[in-house]
Order: C-alpha cells, then sequence, then structure tokens
C-alpha cells in the first residue's frame, strides 16, 4: 500500500502537501520523492496535511523527521496537520522542531491564511495520479 499526494503554494510562499493512504515503509520512499518536489518548487514553510491519511508506521515517522531535516537545511520549516489518531509524532533528537495543528485550518490560521484556494486561480499545484481531481 502506498500513498498520494498534492502540492499547492498558496499566498506567499506557504505550501501545503496533503497526503492521503498509508505511509507505512513501502511509502516512505514516495513520501520522500514528494519532498524533493516541494523542496524544488518553493521556498517558505510547508504544512503536511495529513487529514486523509489512515495511518502511518515507525518508518512513516521517521520519513515525516527526514523531511523537516530536508526543508531545514534549504531553510524552510515543516508544520503537521491532522495527525493520525493512532499515534503520536516522536522525531529523532537531531530532528528540528515539528509544530503540530489539530486540523488544516488550525494550522492556516497560524499563517494567517485563508482557508480555502485562492478566488483568482493563481494557486499552482502539484499532485499523484491518483489523487482525487
Amino acid at each position: 500500500m502506498t500513498i498520494d499526494w498534492h502540492y499547492a503554494l498558496v499566498e506567499g510562499d506557504l505550501g501545503i502537501l496533503s497526503v492521503a493512504g498509508y505511509l507505512g515503509p513501502e511509502a516512505a520512499r514516495r513520501f520522500g520523492g514528494a519532498i524533493g518536489w516541494v523542496v524544488a518548487r518553493g521556498t517558505g514553510p510547508v504544512i503536511v496535511d495529513l487529514s486523509e491519511l489512515r495511518s502511518w508506521s515507525a518508518e512513516g515517522q521517521l520519513a515525516i523527521a527526514e523531511a523537516a531535516r530536508r526543508l531545514a537545511q534549504a531553510g524552510r520549516s515543516l508544520e503537521l496537520a491532522a495527525i493520525p489518531a493512532d499515534g503520536s509524532l516522536v522525531p529523532a533528537g537531531d530532528c528540528p522542531d515539528i509544530p503540530v495543528h489539530s486540523d488544516l485550518a488550525a494550522a492556516l490560521a497560524t499563517h494567517a491564511q485563508p482557508t480555502s484556494a485562492p478566488e483568482d486561480g493563481q494557486q499552482q499545484a502539484w499532485r499523484t495520479d491518483g489523487w482525487p481531481s
């Protein structure tokens, strides 16, 4: 089982990476690829929206911590929204701080961003083929 993802740049330089499925050992590599996509296509903080994630494994949590490190090396931060109810994130000691928000709206509120896509259609977005249109 793997994941699907959708990445959008919203007003300013804030990025939202939405992830759906199960973030386990098989999906950790695909998640790393998504983070590579994010690093190459933005400059600001990244909110990883996990509201469509069914669950994650220890390997999935390690992939999140590695993503935080990669983004920090690029001068960017990673935040989580709506972590799975079956576990909490326990990052390694060398991991940058990862703020956790109850949901995407709460995460966006900390950045004073609207909770929906811009009305003018200027939002840039990328997704896997399996992400619903």
